[in-house]
């Protein structure tokens, strides 16, 4: 599931970013499904990862064309407890699982001002969306 800038970017502003932040099921199937999908990258680099780092660390970054970074966990939020809370964002023909606004609030409980902002931004953005119900 997307979540980080890009997931804010689609969910309440652009913002930029310099990576791709995904929350991920560390199970083994899975890990397969996501190796395959990223082999197809130019560099491959996916190929350096070893099945066992995806399960051990909450993140492994993967440098490739661009950089995308598998998380086991943000803010302490692991796949399993997100799951409930994705929106599928249509970009392009191709359907995105999203973090919704709301659990992207929750991944960004950090001191950082970049995810300050953007929980502002989240949080503004339900609340436009409340007015217009």
């Amino acid at each position: 599931m997307l979540i980080g800038g890009f997931a804010v970017a689609l969910q309440a502003y652009a913002r930029g970013t310099k990576d791709i932040d995904l929350l991920i099921d560390p199970s083994p199937g899975n890990i397969q499904r996501i190796k395959k999908a990223m082999s197809s990258l130019p560099d491959n680099a996916i190929a350096l990862i070893q099945d066992y780092e995806i399960q051990q660390y909450q993140v492994v970054r993967i440098a490739d064309e661009f950089v995308v970074d598998l998380m086991a966990k943000a803010c302490g939020i692991d796949y399993e407890a997100a799951k409930s809370d994705i929106d599928f964002i249509t970009v392009d023909n191709v359907k995105i699982p999203t973090a919704t606004k709301e659990l992207l609030i929750r991944t960004k409980n950090t001191i950082r001002p970049s995810d300050q902002m953007d929980v502002n931004a989240l949080k503004q953005r339900i609340e436009e969306e409340k007015k217009r119900k």
